[in-house]
C-alpha cells in the first residue's frame, strides 16, 4: 500500500486530489495538512511513501518543507512530489534543490496524476529529461560550481550519472553501459551517496550544477 500524505492550503485541491486517490485500491491518504510546518509535523507522525506539498503557501512554503523532510534521517524514504499551478519556475528548481523528487502541475490529468504517485513511490524521479534540461538552462548559475565529492566518483559511476541526467533508466544505463541492472543501480547508489544526493531528481541537479553535464547550448 503507498501511504500519500497531502498538504495544500487551498481544500478544494486537496479534496480533489484525495477523491483521486481514495479511489485505488493501493493507495492510501495517510493525512491532509494546510501548510509547511503541518506538513513536516504529519510527515514525522506518518512518515508517507509520497508526500504532494504546494509549492507556494502561507507562512512555511513547500520548499522549505521539503528541506527540512529532506534533511531529517528518519524521514529519508518519503519522497516529495511538488505541486505547482505555475509549471517551471525558480520555485519548482529550488524545491528540487532542497529535495523534491519532482513536481506536478495542478492541472495534469487524472490518469497522469495517480500514475505520477506510483512513480515517485518506487523512488523515481518525475522528470522528463526535456523539463529537467529547461530547468538546468534557465536557474543553473554558469560557470558551474564543481560538487565537492565529485573527484570521489569512479569512472563508470561518472559514466552512470551522465546518462541518468541525459533522462535513461536503470535498464537503459545497463544497456549503454554493458552491464547487468543490478550493477547499474549499485553505480547510482554508490554516487548519490558519494554526492549526497537524496534521490534521482537531485543527482541530476548536482550532475549540472557541477559541470559533470552541461545544457547542449554550453556544449
Amino acid at each position: 500500500m503507498i501511504r500519500v500524505l497531502l498538504v495544500d492550503d487551498q481544500p478544494l485541491i486537496r479534496s480533489g486530489f484525495r477523491a483521486l486517490l481514495d479511489l485505488e485500491d493501493d493507495i492510501e491518504v495517510v493525512a491532509e495538512g494546510n501548510d509547511g510546518d503541518e506538513a513536516v509535523a504529519l510527515a514525522r507522525q506518518h512518515v508517507p511513501d509520497v508526500a504532494l506539498i504546494d509549492v507556494r503557501m502561507p507562512g512555511a512554503d513547500g520548499i522549505e518543507a521539503t528541506s527540512r523532510i529532506a534533511g531529517e534521517p528518519g524521514l529519508s524514504g518519503v519522497h516529495v512530489v511538488i505541486l505547482t499551478n505555475y509549471g517551471l519556475d525558480e520555485y519548482v528548481f529550488r524545491a528540487l534543490r532542497a529535495g523534491a523528487a519532482g513536481f506536478l502541475v495542478k492541472d495534469i490529468r487524472p490518469e497522469d496524476f495517480v500514475h505520477a504517485v506510483r512513480v515517485a513511490a518506487r523512488g523515481e524521479a518525475l522528470l522528463a529529461p526535456a523539463i529537467t534540461r529547461k530547468l538546468i538552462d534557465r536557474y543553473v548559475t554558469w560557470p558551474p560550481r564543481p560538487a565537492a565529492k565529485l573527484d570521489e566518483l569512479t569512472n563508470r559511476e561518472r559514466e552512470a550519472v551522465t546518462l541518468v541526467a541525459h533522462g535513461l533508466a536503470n535498464g537503459e544505463v545497463a544497456a549503454r553501459m554493458a552491464i547487468s541492472q543490478v550493477t547499474a543501480k549499485t553505480h547510482i547508489n554508490r554516487a548519490m551517496t558519494k554526492l549526497q544526493a537524496r534521490d534521482r531528481a537531485q543527482l541530476v541537479v548536482i550532475a549540472f550544477e557541477s559541470g559533470l553535464v552541461r545544457p547542449p547550448h554550453q556544449n
